[in-house]
C-alpha cells in the first residue's frame, strides 16, 4: 500500500514536471543544440529514488553503502533491469557534498571510457545503414580521412588501418611514448603549437611517429583509436560526432539527456554531480596552458577532446536503456540488427578485444569507464539481470575499482529472493512514444 501511495504522488511530480518543461520550451523556442523536441518530450525520462525503497532490494541497499563507506565515494547512481524490465534506479551519497544535495537516479555523471561503447554503437549504425563498411580504410589517399590534412604520415602501414582495427584496438598505437590523449603540453611543444590542442593537432602527432605493431596484429587498448572514430562518424554522416550520436542512436531512444560533459566546474550541467577526487590528491597544469594549477577532475583534462573515447555524461537510468537497445536480450527492441550486436561482442580471433565492450565472458559483457573524479561499469548477464553503476569520486586504484563494484553488487543480487513483475520504464512517455515521434533533423 505504501509502495502504490509512493507511486501516486510521484506520478503527480512528474506530470507537473512535464507541464512545466512544456510551457518553457512553448515560451522561448528552441533547447539545446539546435533541436526542437516535441513538447512532451523535453527530456530524458526522470524518475527518483523513492521508487526503489523497496524491501525485496535491502540486500542490494545494504551492500552498494558498504562499498561507498569503504571507498569514501561522495555517492553513485544504480540502475537495474530484469528482463529488460527496470526495477530498481537509486541515488546513494551526495550528487554535491558542500550543499548537501543528494544523488537522484536522473543525475548525470561522467561515464569517461563507456563512451568507447556510445561511439562503436554510432559506427554500427552506419554500418547497418549502408554507409560505411568495417574493413573500409581510415587513411590515405583512398580512405574515410583522406583530407590533406590527414595525409602527413611517415609510415606507410597507416593505409592499412580500417574502421574494425579502431573499435578492436589493432590499430597499431601503444602507449611506448605516451597516450597522446593526455599529453597535450608534449603535443603543443612538438608542433609549435600554442595549447589547447584539437583533436587534428593530435591526430598530426600521432602521425608523425612510426606505428608500434601492424594493424590487425593485436589489440592494445588505445583512446586516441576511438577519438578518431569520432572523426569517421563526422566524415561519413556529414554532422557533428555528438549530433549525430544523439540524433541517430540516443533520441530514437528517448534518450535526450546524454550530451559531451565540459571540463570545468562552472561548465557542469544543471543536473550534473560535482567529482571529487582522492583526499592525497596532487594539483595538475591547466590543459589550456593558462599556467594555473589545477584538480585533474576540473582542468586536468579536456573532456571535450575526449569526446568519443570518453567525454560523454549520462545517467544511470539513460546508460540502462541505451544497453538494454544492443544487448541482443529478445525481452526490449534493439537499435542494432542482431548480426551486427553479435559482431560486437565477438572477437574476431582469440585475444583480440571486442568492439565497444571491454570483456565478454561467461558472466557477462562489460563495459567499465575511470576518470579523475569519477568511476562507471555497465553489465549485460546471460541470466537477464543489466545494470550501470556510476560513481562521482576517484580512487587510487584506477581502474581496478571496476572490480570492487562488481564484486559489491554481485553480493547484493545474491540476497535478492523475488524479482519485481513492474516496469518503471512503464512510467516513460519518451518510451511509449517513440516510434511515433517526428524524425529529428539538425
Amino acid at each position: 500500500m505504501k509502495l502504490i501511495i509512493k507511486l501516486v504522488f510521484t506520478l503527480i511530480i512528474v506530470a507537473i514536471g512535464w507541464i512545466s518543461e512544456a510551457y518553457f520550451i512553448s515560451s522561448h523556442g528552441l533547447f539545446g543544440n539546435d533541436f526542437n523536441p516535441p513538447l512532451n518530450h523535453p527530456t530524458s525520462f526522470h524518475i527518483n529514488s523513492l521508487f526503489s525503497d523497496v524491501e525485496n532490494f535491502m540486500p542490494l541497499d545494504k551492500q552498494i553503502q558498504r562499498f561507498i563507506n569503504r571507498e569514501n565515494m561522495a555517492g553513485a547512481s544504480v540502475a537495474l533491469a530484469y528482463n529488460g524490465r527496470l526495477v530498481y534506479a537509486k541515488g546513494f551519497g551526495y550528487a554535491d557534498v558542500e550543499n548537501k544535495i543528494s544523488i537522484e537516479p536522473y543525475n548525470l555523471f561522467r561515464v569517461a571510457s563507456i563512451s568507447k561503447l556510445v561511439t562503436a554503437t554510432g559506427i554500427m549504425k552506419l554500418v547497418e545503414d549502408g554507409y560505411l563498411t568495417l574493413n573500409q580504410k581510415v587513411f590515405g589517399e583512398h580512405g574515410i580521412l583522406n583530407d590533406p590534412k590527414y595525409l602527413h604520415y611517415i609510415d606507410p602501414r597507416i593505409e592499412n588501418i580500417t574502421v574494425i582495427n579502431l573499435l578492436n584496438h589493432s590499430g597499431g598505437w601503444t602507449t611506448r611514448w605516451g597516450d597522446p590523449m593526455f599529453m597535450p603540453t608534449v603535443i603543443a611543444r612538438k608542433l609549435h603549437k600554442a595549447l589547447p590542442v584539437s583533436e587534428d593537432d593530435i591526430i598530426e602527432f600521432v602521425l608523425s611517429k612510426r606505428l608500434h605493431f601492424k594493424p590487425g596484429g593485436m589489440s592494445y587498448y588505445s583512446n586516441f583509436g576511438f577519438m578518431v572514430l569520432g572523426k569517421v562518424i563526422e566524415k561519413t554522416s556529414g554532422m557533428p560526432y555528438e549530433a549525430y550520436i544523439q540524433t541517430h542512436v540516443l533520441y530514437p531512444l528517448g534518450i535526450f539527456d546524454m550530451q559531451i560533459g565540459g571540463s570545468y566546474l562552472e561548465e557542469r550541467n544543471s543536473s550534473e554531480v560535482k567529482y571529487y577526487e582522492p583526499e592525497e590528491t596532487f594539483f595538475v597544469e591547466d590543459y589550456r596552458g593558462s599556467g594555473q594549477q589545477v584538480l585533474r577532475a576540473y582542468g586536468g583534462n579536456d573532456i571535450k577532446t575526449l569526446g568519443a573515447c570518453g567525454g560523454w555524461l549520462a545517467s544511470s537510468t539513460d546508460l540502462l536503456k541505451m544497453m538494454l537497445a544492443i544487448d541482443g536480450n529478445k525481452n526490449t527492441p534493439d537499435i542494432l540488427k542482431e548480426s551486427l550486436i553479435n559482431k560486437m561482442v565477438t572477437p574476431v580471433e582469440i585475444g583480440m578485444s571486442p568492439l565497444g565492450w571491454r570483456r565478454i565472458n561467461r558472466q557477462g559483457w562489460f563495459r567499465t569507464g575511470t576518470l579523475s573524479g569519477s568511476s562507471a561499469l555497465m553489465v549485460s548477464k546471460p541470466n537477464g539481470i543489466s545494470y550501470v553503476v556510476l560513481c562521482n569520486s576517484g580512487s587510487w586504484k584506477g581502474p581496478k575499482l571496476s572490480n570492487d563494484i562488481f564484486r559489491a553488487m554481485e553480493k547484493g543480487l545474491k540476497g535478492i529472493k523475488e524479482w519485481p513483475e513492474y516496469d518503471l520504464f512503464s512510467l516513460d512517455n519518451n518510451k511509449k512514444k517513440t516510434k511515433c515521434r517526428q524524425e529529428i533533423i539538425f
